[in-house]
């Protein structure tokens, strides 16, 4: 059990820098609103994070 818990936290540390590198604080942000929303099964918070990582992936494109 704790190796797993070792290696979902590396991953998630994982995802988080990355996203930090290529899309700066406000990934961080959307990042952190989305899963914020979906523990607290808050559908307003997750879609306001998912708004916010959507614009930032779709941004260059539009």
């Amino acid at each position: 059990m704790p190796v797993l818990a070792l290696l979902s936290a590396v991953f998630v540390v994982g995802i988080e820098q990355t996203v930090q590198w290529k899309y700066g604080a406000t990934g961080i942000i959307g990042l952190l609103l989305l899963t914020i929303g979906i523990k607290a099964k808050n559908p307003a918070v997750s879609s306001i994070g998912a708004v916010v990582l959507a614009l930032l992936v779709a941004g260059p494109a539009l």
